[in-house]
């Protein structure tokens, strides 16, 4: 072994690459392959959560089934609320070196699901996100309108409206829920939104991006000028054009497209 001094300098860092890569290559089969149980688990799913919360994980329709006890305490616990405002506050302190100009034009765009109202009773008793998505169910849940706001979003959506920022509610729900969703935005305490934009019939089938970002770019036709922008999904945020700036939610339970 001591031979390997005398190889090239360039030939001995490919040797080390390829070693160091079997190595994590064999590690990756170990989490993989081989879950653990109790602290286990809880490592392994808050690394899965960091990559969905990171858009590393791309598209996936169910949380891992091994993850279901975890997302469910961490929907339920001081972490998500604590992420949640880590993430209004940052949102706020953006929104402080603003100059809002007075005149209507400077807005902020907000989402609707689980990043105005959470639909955590709905999916409490529907697996946390490890079951498929039952669109019939959680449209029945919708029109009760009884979807609570998220406290840090609606305490970061007064301060804004104080900033003098106009609100622009945009999400993927459908024009015929119009009032279900306007009676659960108050019921929630929203109020003095300037537009409520829902997907119109020549949206349906629209990949979220795509219908999100050609309603930016409307806006921004009229004059509007977009300084935040949150929501929970990475789709609601890419596209162009983009806010100012974006400012993602947490979200474990569901990915849209």
């Amino acid at each position: 072994m001591g031979s390997l001094r005398f190889l090239p300098p360039l030939l001995l860092l490919f040797l080390s690459a390829i070693a160091s890569a079997a190595a994590s290559q064999s590690l990756l089969r170990m989490v993989s392959e081989n879950p653990a149980s109790g602290d286990g688990d809880d490592l392994y799913c808050d690394s899965w959560r960091l990559s969905v919360e990171t858009n590393n994980a791309g598209y996936w329709e169910t949380i891992p089934a091994r993850c279901l006890q975890f997302v469910a305490e961490y929907m339920n616990g001081d972490r998500y609320a604590s992420d949640s405002d880590v993430v209004a506050a940052e949102s706020l302190a953006f929104s402080q070196t603003v100059q809002v100009a007075g005149d209507g034009k400077d807005v902020w765009i907000f989402d609707v699901d689980e990043t105005l109202l959470s639909n955590l009773p709905y999916y409490a008793v529907n697996g946390y996100g490890s079951e498929e998505f039952n669109e019939t169910a959680f449209d029945e849940w919708m029109n009760l309108a009884k979807a609570p706001a998220l406290p840090a979003s609606l305490r970061l959506y007064e301060e804004l409206l104080g900033l003098g920022f106009q609100m622009i509610l945009l999400t993927g729900r459908a024009e015929a829920q119009r009032n279900a969703t306007e009676k659960n935005l108050s019921f929630a305490g929203y109020h003095s939104w300037k537009r409520l934009i829902l997907r119109e019939a020549s949206d349906i089938g629209k990949k979220a991006v795509a219908y999100k970002s050609e309603r930016r770019a409307q806006l921004e036709a009229q004059g509007y000028r977009i300084h935040g922008s949150s929501g929970d999904q990475w789709s609601d945020l890419l596209g162009s054009p983009m806010a100012m700036r974006s400012f993602k939610l947490p979200n474990p339970m569901y990915y849209i497209q």
